[in-house]
């Protein structure tokens, strides 16, 4: 063999190795990404598909969040505000909600709007709009999660005999008319929720509390955001991914004003000599003030809202002078609350 052909040779055979090693780095390369895949379809499916979460730990979540222990607090007030800011944020990412898809008859849907819109004004009336969209988003999460009831009015109106989920139902609240103006906004968050709108920010949040207490259950739990005065949480590790929220709506079988809890014996009335004035929907009765012109607030005569607090525990003042011409407050007692009317 001449050395030409043997140079030849080794040429051939060395374009060879180099094609072998190309050849096994490209195979290695696609063992490599398929294992990716693999691995990214085997986590999609566990967030889509499995919940792993013994029955023991669920019961123990819902009884720490539902039962006698959910009335349990660590401080109020003050110290309350230090202990929440505390406590950080849960990890990974806010996954938001599907949207809400309405079925059932006419009948359903007055029921389903009544209740969360009692849901959105007794528990968030007054706070920003967001915070009000982020307590109606809770109310349809945990509709679709397994620990919670599967209407909208069962959501709203659930407690085991002791306990109410929403403090509102229990505490008499829903015998005190509300503020017209504002329960027609809490109305129309509610319509729109119903009809498909998503609050984002609290992605499956299914529980809340103001910032001005601090449950003993919140650390059980995923802190997801704070609108507001309300911190909203929910479920830990998979009970709180979408994977869990399955539940399919099954209508509102119950008419809200049949579960909502007897009026407690010691619970004033602010005010009998009040006319309804519309509308009357299963029981909510929307009302206003003899001397108001529109609504419980007349604002064009600078009135601000009240809350009594121990120092008027003797019944709501009345209406001590007419709203023209005084120089000093009067107060005029009215439902929900006591209207101060500011002098001129």
């Amino acid at each position: 063999m001449t050395a030409l052909a043997q140079q030849l040779k080794l040429t051939i055979a060395g374009r060879r190795i180099e094609a072998l090693i190309a050849a096994l780095a490209a195979l290695i390369l696609v063992a490599l990404l398929g294992l990716g895949l693999v691995y990214a379809r085997g986590a999609a499916d566990a967030a889509t598909v499995t919940v792993p979460i013994t029955p023991t730990k669920a019961a123990q979540l819902i009884g720490a969040t539902s039962g006698i222990e959910s009335t349990q607090v660590q401080a109020i007030g003050d110290q309350a505000k230090v202990i929440n800011a505390a406590l950080p944020f849960a990890g990974g990412p806010v996954h938001a909600a599907r949207p809400f898809a309405m079925t059932g008859d006419n009948l359903d849907q007055r029921r389903a709007l009544l209740c969360l819109t009692q849901a959105v004004y007794y528990e968030a009336g007054f706070e920003p709009v967001e915070g009000r969209r982020a307590v109606a988003q809770v109310i349809l999460n945990r509709l679709r999660h397994p620990a919670f009831p599967k209407s909208v009015c069962g959501v709203v109106y659930q407690s085991n005999g002791r306990v109410c989920q929403f403090t509102f139902v229990c505490d008499g609240a829903l015998y005190r008319a509300p503020a017209r103006d504002a329960w027609l906004r809490a109305e129309e968050i509610a319509r729109a929720a119903l009809a498909g709108y998503v609050e984002t920010a609290v992605g499956e949040a299914t529980h809340y509390h103001a910032d001005y207490v601090a449950p003993r259950w919140a650390p059980l739990l995923g802190k997801v955001a704070q609108i507001g005065q309300h911190i909203f949480y929910r479920w830990p590790g998979a009970w709180g991914l979408p994977a869990a929220f399955t539940g399919r709506y099954i209508g509102e079988p119950r008419d809200p004003l049949s579960m909502r809890p007897p009026k407690p014996v010691d619970q004033p009335l602010l005010i009998d000599a009040v006319a309804p004035a519309g509308p009357i929907t299963d029981g909510t009765v929307l009302k206003r003030a003899p001397d108001d012109v529109g609504g419980l607030l007349d604002t064009t005569k600078g009135w601000t809202l009240h809350i009594p607090g121990p120092e008027d525990s003797s019944g709501a003042a009345k209406l001590i002078a007419t709203q023209e011409g005084k120089p000093a407050a009067a107060k005029v007692a009215t439902s929900g609350g006591v209207i101060e009317v500011a002098g001129r």
